[in-house]
């Protein structure tokens, strides 16, 4: 029996042997063919992965349309309600208007009245412009009137110094008559009534020469009186020629004053007008109703907000890309968006990269000229637009997360 088992020992060890080799073996195949496998599979994701560029620091974004009120005012009506749907043009608030439409009502008989103004005063133009004409055609008349009383004085003023100079000329042949007379009737030579006679001629002509200077005395007063007249005249017909512009200006003011009154009456019309309007308050833009604070019976204020509209129709994403990895990206490369609400990847493009690192852009910006500088890896927005025509678009929201994927390479 022991020789059997001694016998059958040798045999089931040599059997043994061979199996564990072929079994390290195999394991070590098996190794090596997944150590292939996963160096293939990370040269493979390598390859594939230096051709695109992702982030999940992204979200979507829109514009976010504030509604305020731009008079003060107290709500009558409410439109609209959170999260509804609103088309531009649609009405969301009403004012109470009247205490608008009282001064509306004010501005238009403001402006009634400046019309009235400017009608009663743009006819007395024309008759400025007749009164001036008159008043000078009328002191012409009287200076030429004038002017020719004057040439008759100055005419009657000449006569009468020929006429003295005339009488003076026959008092002197008289008085020479006279001294010769007194000779010959000292001598009897001529009879004393002859004498008389020449005596009562020197006389006679001697009255005639005071009867002509003082009528040259009157002629010359006459003729100084014309010449009076006649710049008294003139002076009245310069006076006429110099008011008549003045007058007529002074017309011309009194309308341009009216009608800049009508002006400030029609803009204070279209201001009350205005202001009118405003108390019906329209969506702005087509969108989705959020953060609704417009109550009914609230008084609000110039420029309170009283709700806002998101433009859920025109939505980018907003990525905040490394900046280590900007190097390959640039304006309209395509895009690979993932939206995590949606589970659902849409297409798009590179829009444009931001102008700054979010912390230069921040309210408290870092300062690092203080010494206490620490090197950190900033990051920067790269708008990223959706391509149009995609189903699901309707659905992003503003602030959904989404990992976009950008091809660097093609």
């Amino acid at each position: 029996m022991s020789q059997v088992a001694e016998e059958i020992k040798p045999a089931e060890v040599k059997t043994e042997k061979p199996s564990n080799t072929k079994g390290r073996a195999r394991a070590f195949g098996i190794f090596f063919v997944i150590l292939l496998l996963l160096a293939t599979g990370g040269l493979l994701y390598w390859l594939h992965a230096r051709q695109f560029e992702e982030t999940d620091d992204a979200e979507v974004e829109a514009h976010l349309n504030p509604v305020t009120s731009r008079i003060d005012g107290t709500i009558i009506r409410v439109y609209v309600d959170n999260n509804q749907t609103v088309k531009a043009g649609e009405p969301l608030v009403d004012l109470d208007p009247r205490d608008l439409q009282v001064a509306l009502d004010q501005a238009q008989a403001q402006l009634s009245q400046a019309h009235s103004m400017i009608a009663e005063q743009v006819p007395n133009i024309a008759i400025t412009q007749v009164q001036s004409s008159t008043s000078i055609s009328t002191s012409q008349a009287d200076v030429d009137t004038a002017k020719a009383a004057e040439a008759v004085a100055a005419q009657d003023q000449a006569t009468a110094a020929a006429r003295l100079a005339e009488a003076k000329a026959n008092l002197s042949k008289a008085q020479q008559d006279l001294d010769r007379y007194k000779i010959l009737i000292a001598k009897e030579e001529i009879p004393q009534q002859e004498f008389d006679q020449t005596a009562a001629t020197v006389k006679a002509q001697a009255a005639a020469v005071d009867a002509d200077d003082a009528a040259l005395e009157a002629a010359a007063r006459t003729v100084d009186q014309r010449k009076s007249e006649t710049a008294a005249a003139v002076s009245r017909l310069a006076q006429a020629r110099r008011n008549a512009p003045g007058e007529l200006a002074i017309r011309r003011a009194f309308v341009s004053a009216e009608m800049a009154s009508e002006q400030n009456a029609k803009a204070q019309l279209e201001q009350a007008q205005l202001k009118l309007s405003y108390t019906h308050i329209p969506a702005p833009v087509s969108g989705i109703v959020m953060k609704r604070s417009a109550e009914v019976g609230a008084h609000i204020s110039a420029g309170q907000q009283l709700m806002t509209i998101a433009q859920v129709d025109d939505v980018w994403v907003t990525a905040n890309f490394k900046e280590t990895q900007l190097e390959s990206i640039r304006p309209n490369q395509t895009v690979s968006i993932h939206v995590d609400a949606l589970k659902k990847d849409f297409e798009g493009y590179v829009e444009d990269i931001g102008a700054s690192t979010g912390a230069i852009s921040s309210v408290l910006p870092p300062e690092n000229a203080t010494g206490n500088y620490v090197k950190v890896v900033q990051r920067i927005p790269v708008r990223i637009r959706f391509k149009k025509d995609q189903q699901g678009l309707e659905m992003l929201r503003p602030g959904m997360s989404v990992v976009p994927e950008v091809r660097v390479r093609n």
